[in-house]
């Protein structure tokens, strides 16, 4: 419909055009007759179309100025004014062909995304690959998708497999999928042709909701329009005072018509639509999908902000924060024993301790005899040894259990996290430290979004107090609210909403209730669940949560346009409507005057199709990105030595001090003082061309600056050290040197992290 309405436009501009020009070749011949009926030719289809929009629009009880468009023309006709009237209709004609051009290509972004989506797939059948419908397909289909082919379900790749995600994610650098990997209907094999098993039917695929979302989000119509349109009320009120006035007043009835005509049509209704429009394509642009305007105007003006914890500010899956190995073992030891039994384990915290595992290079190897009790943990054998793995009571019980233990117990309570114990050879030999880590671009989104008028921000989780007190704590959000059910997140948006506009950041079915309530409803669309995407006004099509600062600023700069747009437009309008009433603007230089304001109007609410969201120069290639995070995998061992030799120190004897400190010093000469060297040297003046300010990356090789001091110190004691120089005084002054190194490389390696994946390509 809105196509038609958009093509009808066009054929009435041009009508009016051929009218008008033909009508002054026939005044300019002589034939003023045959001028008049070719200008009311051009004049009466664009009346019959803004008599009609007109009673519609007070049918439904919506104000308008078509209106004063519908009594300019009236007027010129009644009065014989038949150029004035041609001119009106040229305007008001030209007018809305601006405007459907604009409102095309504002839309662009979401149309282009519409045409993409998959019309067929190629399936295994009775041996044999047939072409099918989408419909057609089943869970479980085994299907084939050739080079250049769209994906055209969710499911599970069946080998390895290269693909375009742009359309789905704003991302343009394609993405290498390994056999085993969930593969989102809309990309598109950019490799060679693979295979894959269907995990969804078409109508429950990735793309299919979006495609409905994107529906959805043009058929909206923004709350700016129908605002516009309460003020359109005021606007003919004032425009019918002051023609009428004029008239009045002076008994000149051509006053009250250019009065009319330079009020026709209002930038209200023109700039407005515009805008928002080009707004949500903006944001399309950058893998946010916005529902409609309202989405957008809201998201502009909140300044509350919730957000769940498990995937939304946090991954949503565990990692290995820290090992823990008894006096026999080394960390090396329990990580890669633990790894080598879970990898016959689809448990979530198994994937968690084989990646580790592979990021530091270790070799697993393929456990025996292996048994599962569900929610305790494992048994198996490894490399010839009896491996037992999982909480403190499953492996306790069939472990001796280690002095050690108790003191990590009590550490990770106090930090919030999780743990999985290990056990070998009925002898309890270490723990691996789990935690669901901060998203590396979290605390960055939220100083940002500070940044950009949000006040207030409170996160709401279902996890335990303690987890979500640490996560709070360590972001520092305004209030934490833990234990939290669908229901209680509800209550806690609509409590919230009586002091304004709520935004809520969610990824998970539970969520979906409180999306679906709240003034803006922000889904991590990439992986979360269905019902939380479609419950929301906003999708982030892309895994980070730095792309709701991006949709925050477009929103923001696209009301701040459209505001103007329609201040600049309603005061000149007022101010030529004053010229014409005082009769200094006859109506046909009111038309042409008027053609000129809602051209400016419009052209400047197109502005908001520009404009990129700020950030830095320049970015730093994947694979570089890669290569300094796996550096900074390298480190762990050395961190974790550092560590343990800390915690032990006061219990070894002076030759195991010595033997160890040199073992550390080693360590830290060879490995950790070289990196951070070249880091100082190589890679921060590269990064630092990438920032803005003349010295950006200052307070970083500060850090660096400290760390060389303190490995310094070390190197020092380990040099003075004798076998009777391990009194009370030297060891605490060596377990501080050793807890204050620690920390400031994890700290250190942490800000790294943060400011490579801000920079990253794909940020």
């Amino acid at each position: 419909m809105r196509d038609v309405i958009h093509s009808l436009n066009f054929v009435w501009l041009a009508a009016c055009v051929t009218g008008l020009f033909a009508g002054l070749a026939l005044d300019g011949a002589g034939f003023a007759d045959a001028a008049r009926l070719s200008w009311m030719a051009g004049a009466l289809p664009v009346l019959a179309s803004l008599g009609v929009s007109t009673v519609r629009a007070l049918r439904r009880r919506e104000g308008g100025v078509d209106i004063l468009s519908v009594l300019a023309i009236t007027f010129a006709l009644f009065l014989g004014e038949w150029l004035t009237a041609a001119v009106i209709a040229l305007m008001l004609a030209s007018g809305r062909a601006l405007e459907a051009y604009a409102d095309n290509r504002a839309r662009s972004e979401m149309t282009a995304l519409l045409s993409h989506a998959p019309r067929n797939a190629t399936r295994l059948e009775a041996g044999q690959w047939n072409r099918v419908s989408l419909e057609q397909i089943g869970v479980g289909d085994r299907l084939v998708v050739r080079h250049a082919d769209i994906v055209p379900v969710d499911g599970t790749l069946a080998s390895n497999a290269e693909l375009d995600e742009s359309t789905l994610t704003g991302e343009s650098r394609l993405c290498t999928r390994e056999s085993g990997a969930a593969v989102r209907s809309g990309a598109i094999n950019a490799g060679s042709t693979f295979e894959m098993i269907a995990s969804a039917t078409a109508a429950g695929s990735t793309f299919a909701g979006i495609v409905r979302m994107v529906e959805m989000a043009q058929r909206d119509r923004s709350p700016a329009a129908r605002l516009a349109d309460r003020y359109a009320w005021w606007f003919v009120a004032c425009t019918l005072v002051m023609a009428g006035g004029s008239w009045i007043g002076t008994g000149e009835i051509e006053r009250a018509l250019a009065v009319l005509v330079v009020a026709t049509p209002c930038p209200l209704i023109l700039a407005v639509p515009v805008a928002i429009v080009s707004g949500i394509s903006r944001c399309a642009r950058r893998g946010v999908l916005i529902k409609g305007g309202a989405a957008l105007e809201q998201l502009a003006t909140a300044r509350t902000l919730f957000f769940d914890k498990t995937g939304t500010l946090t991954g949503g899956a565990a990692r290995v924060v820290a090992i823990e190995a008894g006096p026999t073992g080394t960390p090396e030891r329990v990580l890669r024993v633990a790894a080598s039994l879970v990898q016959a384990s689809n448990h979530a915290i198994s994937d968690a301790l084989a990646a580790e595992a592979r990021t530091r290079q270790l070799l697993l190897t393929a456990p025996l005899d292996v048994r599962e009790t569900a929610g305790a943990g494992m048994r198996g054998n490894v490399d010839g040894h009896a491996v037992v793995i999982g909480s403190f009571d499953f492996v306790s019980s069939a472990s001796t259990v280690a002095p050690w233990a108790e003191r990590f117990l009590r550490r990770i309570a106090y930090e919030g996290a999780s743990s999985v114990f290990v056990g070998e050879d009925g002898v309890m030999t270490g723990a691996i430290q789990m935690a669901d880590s901060i998203r590396m671009e979290t605390p960055r989104a939220l100083r940002l979004l500070r940044r950009e008028g949000i006040t207030r921000i409170e996160m709401l989780t279902g996890d335990r107090a303690d987890v979500a007190q640490t996560v709070g704590a360590v972001l520092q959000v305004d209030a934490v609210r833990a234990g939290q059910t669908p229901a209680g997140k509800l209550a806690a948006i609509q409590e919230a909403q009586r002091q304004g506009p709520v935004i809520m950041v969610g990824d998970g079915v539970n969520d979906a209730p409180a999306l679906a309530t709240a003034d803006v409803g922000v889904a991590m669309g990439a992986r979360g669940a269905a019902a939380s995407a479609e419950a929301a006004d906003v999708v982030l099509l892309v895994d980070r949560l730095d792309r709701l600062v991006d949709a925050r600023r477009v929103a923001r700069r696209t009301r701040r346009i459209a505001i103007e747009s329609v201040l600049v437009g309603m005061g000149l309008s007022l101010i030529a409507m004053t010229f014409a009433a005082l009769g200094f603007l006859p109506p046909l230089a009111g038309a042409i005057l008027q053609e000129v304001i809602d051209v400016a109007a419009i052209a400047n609410a197109l502005r908001a199709l520009g404009g990129t969201p700020r950030r830095a120069a320049g970015v730093l290639a994947p694979d570089d990105v890669a290569r300094l995070r796996g550096e900074h995998a390298q480190l762990e061992p050395v961190m974790e030595q550092i560590r343990r030799l800390a915690d032990e120190l006061p219990r070894l004897s002076s030759a195991a001090v010595k033997d160890r400190l040199a073992h550390v010093n080693d360590s830290l000469r060879l490995i950790l003082v070289p990196h951070e060297v070249s880091d100082d040297t190589h890679l921060y003046p590269r990064i630092a061309e990438l920032l803005e300010g003349e010295d950006p990356l200052s307070t970083m090789s500060a850090m660096h600056r400290e760390i060389f001091r303190l490995t310094q110190a070390l190197d020092r004691m380990a040099k003075d050290l004798s076998e009777d120089c391990t009194g009370a005084d030297w060891l605490r002054e060596a377990q501080r040197l050793l807890y204050g190194l620690d920390a400031i490389i994890r700290l250190h390696c942490a800000q790294e992290d943060e400011l490579f994946h801000a920079l990253a390509k794909d940020a």
